[in-house]
């Protein structure tokens, strides 16, 4: 409370070495209190953006959007996604309750028990809200082309090559959309944009981001 901020370069602006992003103007030792968990917080923040818009560039000028995952720091989701925004990408889900997530473990697991995916996506429909989409993670063809005929609502392609997701983007032919998701680089994006995929979610933005170098100077008025 002793502490007075300004904050002197808006979210999402690009900044370069030297820059002054804010100020705060107070006590030093009200200062040095506060420091450490304002600069993990803004570095942290700042890293996700930076990142976030590296994929953003990578992609430019092809239909695809760039996503993050619910890959986020425990209490800090709600940061890390605004983060994601600010650096140009999209949000996924922020919980469970967003969306249907069929994943291989579920697939599993309604095999274990005698349950075709079609069973199990019917069961699925009568216990959410009717806006809720269904989307099941594929890792092939065959898997693909039974969770169509499941009646999913959009597929996630799961560490698929590029190749492997072009097949499946001309196998589609627009009907759903696709999610590529799975061992996805600065290296590889643009390659799996390429292949017609919807979007790209890359859990990396958020689970193990690089902090923005920014540090705290104290200046002392006479």
């Amino acid at each position: 409370p002793a502490l007075q901020g300004r904050v002197l370069v808006a979210d999402g602006s690009p900044v370069a070495p030297g820059v002054v992003v804010g100020e705060a103007m107070g006590p030093v030792a009200a200062i040095l209190r506060a420091e450490r968990t304002a600069l993990n917080l803004l570095t942290r923040m700042s890293g996700i953006a930076t990142e976030t818009a590296r994929y953003v560039e990578a992609v430019e000028g092809l239909p695809c959007q760039i996503l993050d995952t619910r890959k986020t720091a425990p209490g800090l989701r709600l940061l890390d996604k605004y983060a994601v925004r600010m650096g140009g990408g999209r949000n996924h889900r922020y919980h469970l309750g967003d969306g249907v997530l069929v994943k291989d473990n579920h697939w599993e697991a309604l095999k274990r028990a005698g349950i075709t995916l079609a069973q199990g996506l019917e069961g699925l429909r009568g216990r959410v809200h009717h806006l809720i989409r269904i989307q099941v993670e594929v890792k092939d063809m065959a898997e693909l082309s039974e969770a169509i005929g499941a009646g999913a609502d959009v597929l996630l392609l799961d560490n698929m090559s590029p190749e492997e997701m072009a097949v499946a983007v001309k196998k589609v032919g627009g009907r759903l959309p696709l999610e590529a998701s799975g061992g996805i680089s600065l290296k590889t994006v643009r390659r799996v944009a390429q292949s017609g995929v919807d979007f790209i979610s890359i859990g990396a933005l958020t689970h193990s981001p690089g902090a923005l170098d920014i540090s705290l100077e104290l200046e002392y008025q006479a």
